[in-house]
């Protein structure tokens, strides 16, 4: 990663991220820069599921408590999690106690788990389903789903999946970069597409 740029620099961002350090940093440093190891990109999916219906910055601030709680996200060690586990977790007011999240957490490891069986690794499945690239003048023309979230996020619930809705999977297909949607102007932007064009894809 290039790392962020000081608060103090008069720089353009994507006009949604907010005047707070930790939300910068994130669009700055992650957002749209590509990853592709199976277990971050599982983590990745889980936060954008847990984030429905509150803000990414509720997610972002409770996410070193998730990594502790849910084992780093690696699918192999969640999808052992049983009962006691769960009111465990349901009593941890570090994360989001949402009882129905929680348990799609851990039947999304199990179904990534099979993913991981067929085609050699979660990362080949999703990285698969990488639309083409479409560049945004401002924030107005970034869609909030796509006919490519939509088919990824059919195929998910075909295996099992949950809380994967197709604007769900789009929101984590931007944090990924499987999609540059940060608006042109923005400073990360050539970074992005830099880093998107060296990629070696797991496909």
């Amino acid at each position: 990663m290039s790392g962020g740029k000081s608060e103090t620099e008069n720089v353009v961002r994507c006009n949604w991220v907010s005047q707070h350090e930790d939300y910068e940093a994130y669009h700055d440093d992650e957002w749209g820069r590509p990853v592709t190891g199976d277990s971050a990109l599982f983590e990745r999916i889980c936060l954008e599921g847990f984030q429905a219906g509150l803000s990414w910055l509720t997610i972002l601030r409770k996410r070193e408590s998730f990594r502790s709680a849910f084992e780093t996200f690696e699918p192999s060690r969640v999808a052992e999690f049983d009962q006691k586990k769960v009111e465990s977790l349901m009593n941890n007011i570090q994360i989001v106690r949402n009882r129905a999240k929680i348990l799609s957490t851990i039947n999304n490891a199990k179904c990534a788990l099979k993913m991981i069986d067929e085609y050699g690794s979660l990362s080949n499945f999703l990285w698969s389903f990488e639309p083409s690239s479409k560049k945004h003048k401002n924030v107005n023309s970034v869609p909030s789903q796509t006919d490519d979230s939509k088919k990824l996020s059919s195929e998910l619930k075909k295996k099992g999946w949950s809380f994967v809705g197709p604007t769900t999977i789009y929101a984590f297909m931007q944090a990924v970069g499987m999609v540059n949607d940060h608006i042109t102007s923005c400073w990360v932007f050539e970074d992005v597409e830099n880093e998107r064009r060296k990629l070696s894809r797991p496909i």
